[in-house]
């Protein structure tokens, strides 16, 4: 089978060299422009146009797929190459593109996308981070076939995983990275002897993922703490969730929330111990902050952290800005 990959982060390379390992024919990559990175802020490849560079796999780069948008130029591009590829399968991870129905209907056999939840439970940007701050007891991987909706073809595959209580997006994304690769492997594998099944979505229990913004960092203390404490995970590599202690805003990195009620304002430092630091939420719940870090430092233990930034109980943390 003639397979071309559309993807850009490292969620989608993991992919990219599944595929490359099991020895599809891959004539063609589609990835997102460089950006700029780093403190030079030069422009950087993304991990999937890395792989494909190593292998020697021909990279398209368009701004847009829409033939009537900004950038008709790089469509026009990109369908030329698309067309010229003469594909079986277009796989898709994390591209980033719309696809416009002219994408979709190029491959013989369409557009597999890996989509990292249970559909249709958190369709769109941000399945994973959304699947640990709302307390999921699971989330998986399902193989879907595109449609021009966002994230409404029908199912494939579909694989399972539980959601761990000190799971994070970090850990939960290398998780599901591997077993997209291998589900995505396992899909063309049976799509090439007819053998995979079109399930539709059901209706019920569509949520969708909305993009993380970086104003969500802000960590709001009148929370109860299981839920400050799921979203200091879900934010676990990016974007960190703050708070602002002393006029210095600092990111939490690990915590756990404690049983017990308490009368503090939320936010209200209640303790600091050998076991972490205490504060006080919303419905009078308690969180112990285990790893913190400060702005331009790096993340630390509390323990080592209070020695570079002490915290006494009475201090109070705000909202961070």
């Amino acid at each position: 089978m003639r397979v071309a990959f559309a993807g850009t982060p490292e969620f989608a390379r993991v992919a990219l060299e599944r595929l490359h390992a099991a020895r599809f024919d891959i004539p063609l990559v589609l990835t997102q422009p460089d950006r700029p990175a780093g403190r030079g802020m030069k422009l950087q490849p993304s991990p999937v146009k890395q792989f494909a560079l190593e292998k020697n796999i021909p990279v398209v780069q368009p701004r847009s797929l829409r033939l009537d948008g900004k950038y008709p130029e790089d469509a026009a591009a990109a369908k030329q190459a698309l067309e010229a590829a003469r594909l079986d399968v277009l796989a898709v991870a994390a591209y980033g593109l719309i696809l416009p129905q002219w994408v979709l209907d190029t491959p013989r056999l369409g557009c597999l996308n890996i989509h990292a939840s249970l559909l249709p439970r958190w369709r769109g940007a941000a399945p994973i981070h959304r699947a640990i701050e709302a307390g999921d007891a699971e989330t998986g991987i399902t193989i879907m076939q595109m449609d021009a909706g966002l994230d409404t073809g029908d199912m494939l595959l579909v694989e399972r995983v539980p959601i761990g209580a000190r799971d994070t997006t970090g850990s939960l994304h290398d998780e599901l990275a591997v077993l997209g690769g291998r589900l995505i492997v396992e899909a063309l594998e049976m799509l090439a002897c007819g053998g995979l099944t079109r399930t539709p979505q059901p209706e019920d229990g569509v949520t969708y993922a909305s993009k993380i913004e970086k104003a969500e960092a802000a960590i709001d203390w009148s929370q109860p703490a299981e839920a400050i404490e799921r979203r200091i995970r879900a934010f676990d590599p990016f974007p960190g969730a703050t708070g602002q202690l002393a006029g210095e805003t600092v990111k939490l990195w690990k915590a756990r929330a404690l049983p017990g009620r308490g009368s503090a304002a939320p936010g209200t430092v209640v303790a600091v111990d050998e076991h972490g630091i205490g504060v006080a939420c919303g419905d009078g719940s308690r969180l112990e902050v285990l790893e913190l870090q400060r702005a331009g430092g790096k993340r630390m233990p509390f323990a080592e952290f209070l020695r570079g930034f002490p915290i006494a109980p009475g201090q109070r943390f705000e909202t961070a800005a």
